[in-house]
């Protein structure tokens, strides 16, 4: 059997059909020679006072890594989050997974685990109630996907903690981040 035999002459048609001339391809090709020319002038080290404080819907953070700092870092978001004694961040939720890194102070997380069906559209749900994490200086804490949760310092003095995102979810076009309650500070 020759491949003339295979070839679907409909198909074929199909395939070679006039159609709208584009040039994806070669303006992906000029773009990303324009990015590493940009990439070299990016930070490799950010020194302390080039962290910028924001105070948001969540707290108080300095921003160590963050995509608008220009760094070469592209995949992570990195803050530091000061949280005040006897207060609580905001609440929220993002695909992303997020750990962080207490360096001052002790408290606990509430997390609020996600649950989805994919059936014609993708349905989410949340607990109800939520779990609690304890967590004191040194420790390390994970929180998944799209799992809404909360900070509260219950120790005394303040409370910092190091947070990283991963903006790689963001970039594949899932940038589901939803503020649900803001700080108390």
């Amino acid at each position: 059997m020759g491949i003339e035999r295979i070839i679907d002459p409909v198909e074929h048609e199909k395939a070679h059909a006039k159609v709208e001339q584009v040039s994806f391809y070669s303006e992906a090709l000029k773009q990303s020679e324009r990015f590493r020319k940009e990439y070299d002038g990016y930070l490799n080290v950010v020194k302390s006072e080039q962290m910028p404080i924001e105070r948001c819907p969540d707290g108080l953070i300095k921003h160590i890594i963050n995509e608008q700092m220009n760094t070469k870092e592209m995949c992570l978001d990195i803050y530091m989050h000061f949280i005040p004694e006897g207060k609580k961040s905001g609440k929220h939720r993002h695909l992303s997974e997020e750990v962080f890194y207490v360096v001052e102070g002790s408290g606990y997380d509430l997390h609020w685990d996600v649950k989805f069906d994919c059936n014609d559209t993708i349905e989410f749900e949340w607990e109800s109630e939520p779990k609690k994490f304890e967590w004191t200086v040194g420790d390390f804490v994970y929180i998944p996907p799209y799992c809404a949760h909360q900070h509260f310092n219950s120790g005394k003095g303040e409370a910092r903690i190091v947070v990283m995102n991963s903006r790689i979810v963001k970039a594949m076009g899932f940038d589901w981040f939803e503020q649900l309650e803001n700080c108390d500070y």
